[in-house]
């Protein structure tokens, strides 16, 4: 018989008993008193007259990997719990009690960071030196200078305390609403009841007609509670622009830019040679508009398959084309993925109940990783599950790393899970059996580049203008919708002709308070990982482990070093970004030709 795998997850073998885990409880409590500890290192730890005990810093930078270890492995097991069931109300507890603990750590992080200040320079340049600190200097360094443009200690230790209940409150309300929301949607005569992530995944219907009453049904569910997400918006929007404000920071992008440690100089390059470079995606959308009978596409539209009849695989079949098409340009990544499917890492069931939406997440005291999304056999979701894999295979290869380099950035964390997607995307086309097999999939391929160089960039120009009109106070929800809007009908060059208002209240990650603008990464990994696969398709069989050494090196430097390092290029000129997105116009002269 055929190997077949289950697509729930087992967590039960980190932390047994789902919210009501005494394992995990006990766990919590070791995190809190090992902070505490910590805490007490860094109170005691006082440079004098510039100079530093080094046997007293080194012993805190100990404590502080060890410790932010586990605090991301309490934060991975509530993530789980939370997603897997949105009406766990012990899960939702659990994400209050986790916001307090990091507020507690981020107060001890924000101590140290200001002592780091009070040694004088020479001083600190040889401390780097030390065999102990060396391998962490790039971090210590990093954190030191960032200090440098942060309030007193006690000013942002206060600050992440109100956060608690004042910032990240307000996105743990958004979770509660969304979990709360049913889509009503009619089928076969009969009125039907879904969760927002499984009706989304109905909007890919070869019917036309099912896409338009789904995408209503879905408009209409937010559009109920489009006051809670303004305010939801507004109060997120509010909190980071006051602290910026205390903090004298000019610019809103001053905090995602140190966050994905690029400068802006790289992100201008990227959106200027995107912008200069849309008309053939424009063309195939008024093409593919002309294939469905269209004069233009409707939002609704952009996802559609072009024949009535969609391929579906089962999960064990999506599964193996994954582990198959992995193998064919790195071994240690099929085996990885392998690993996934038999021990059960990935949370795939398309059942009520879940978070919408799809992520992987760490537990890198355990050196594991899961993967949550709701699987429904299309190959979208065969993609999304290869793209996830593309984020734990990342995250496997530097579980020996020092886990303060491990703390790369949004923008190279999806730079591996798209190069994980392209491996597939492309492995999809070169699999097509007929002229029009291939044009479907060669169809499904390019709508990512759509959705990476104008659904994103919507997402972009819309955050952008929402923080500037918050500044004068708040942005009503007609004003919102009118944003999301005009931002579309400019990243869309005017393609389509029924844009989604409410995008801005569906759209998670406008809602969330991890990082601001959770946009314009996706699009830098996108091309980045492009300028990767280019990269591998060269040097074919020896690839693999300038891959690895690649994703080693994430959390130890910038993008613009690491791309000079690894791939010889200047992340701040337009060449790259020009040369990534040919490939993508190559897509496209093909599926005309086609």
């Amino acid at each position: 018989m055929l190997k077949t795998y289950e697509p729930t997850w087992d967590i039960d073998v980190i932390f047994p008993g789902g919210s009501d885990s005494e394992a995990f409880h006990t766990y919590m409590e070791t995190v809190k008193q090992e902070v505490k500890i910590l805490s007490e290192s860094v109170d005691n730890f006082t440079p004098t007259n510039g100079a530093v005990d080094a046997s007293k810093l080194e012993n805190i930078v100990e404590q502080l990997e060890g410790t932010m270890k586990k605090l991301r492995e309490v934060s991975a097991f509530v993530s789980c719990l939370n997603a897997q069931n949105v009406k766990d109300e012990k899960a939702s507890l659990l994400v209050g009690k986790r916001s307090e603990l990091k507020a507690e750590m981020d107060a001890v992080k924000t101590n140290l960071e200001q002592k780091l200040i009070s040694i004088d320079d020479r001083t600190w340049e040889e401390q780097l030196k030390r065999p102990n600190l060396q391998d962490v200097s790039y971090v210590l360094n990093e954190n030191r200078e960032k200090a440098k443009e942060l309030l007193s200690a006690e000013q942002e230790v206060l600050i992440n305390d109100l956060a608690i209940d004042g910032y990240h409150a307000w996105s743990q309300m958004y979770d509660t609403i969304v979990g709360n929301m049913s889509v009503e949607i009619e089928e076969d005569g009969d009125v039907k009841s879904y969760s927002v992530g499984q009706a989304s995944n109905k909007l890919s219907n070869p019917d036309r007609s099912v896409r338009k009453h789904v995408f209503e049904q879905i408009g209409k569910a937010w559009s109920q509670n489009a006051n809670m997400f303004g305010q939801t918006l507004n109060h997120l929007a509010g909190f980071r622009l006051q602290k910026y404000k205390h903090r004298n920071w000019d610019h809103v992008l001053n905090e995602p830019l140190a966050i994905n440690r690029m400068k802006k100089e790289t992100l201008d390059a990227m959106w200027n040679a995107i912008s200069s470079n849309k008309q053939p995606f424009v063309s195939f959308l008024n093409k593919k508009a002309e294939l469905l009978g269209q004069e233009k596409l409707s939002m609704y539209d952009i996802g559609a398959p072009l024949t009535q009849s969609v391929k579906t695989s089962s999960y064990t079949e999506g599964a193996d084309f994954i582990v198959d098409n992995f193998r064919k340009f790195s071994p240690k990544m099929a085996d990885f993925a392998q690993m996934a499917f038999d021990k059960r890492w990935i949370e795939a069931e398309d059942r009520a109940g879940k978070r919408p939406g799809g992520f992987c997440t760490s537990f890198p005291d355990s050196e594991q990783t899961r993967i949550f999304m709701t699987y429904s056999g299309t190959s979208s979701n065969i993609a999304t599950l290869a793209h996830e894999l593309g984020h734990a295979y990342h995250q496997h290869v530097m579980n020996d790393v020092n886990g303060l380099n491990q703390g790369y950035a949004m923008n190279v964390a999806e730079t591996a899970s798209t190069f994980a997607e392209m491996i597939i995307a492309d492995a999809t086309v070169k699999n097509a059996q007929t002229k029009e097999e291939k044009q479907n999939v060669l169809e499904d391929k390019i709508q990512r580049s759509v959705a990476f160089f104008m659904n994103i960039h919507a997402r972009f120009l819309f955050e952008l203008r929402f923080y500037e009109e918050r500044k004068q106070g708040q942005v009503s929800v007609d004003r919102l919708n009118e944003l999301m809007v005009d931002a579309q009908k400019e990243a869309f060059c005017d393609a389509i002709d029924d844009y989604d208002p409410n995008f801005w209240a569906s759209k998670l990650h406008f809602h969330i308070t991890g990082v601001p603008f959770y946009n314009f990464p996706y699009t830098f990994g996108y091309l980045f990982s492009l300028g990767i696969y280019a990269h591998a398709l060269e040097k074919g069989g020896s690839f693999e482990e300038d891959y690895i050494s690649l994703l080693r090196d994430t959390g130890r430097m910038t993008v613009e070093d690491l791309a000079e390092k690894h791939l010889g290029v200047d992340l701040t000129k337009a060449d790259f970004w020009e040369n990534a997105i040919q490939l993508c116009v190559n897509d496209v002269e093909e599926f005309l030709s086609l």
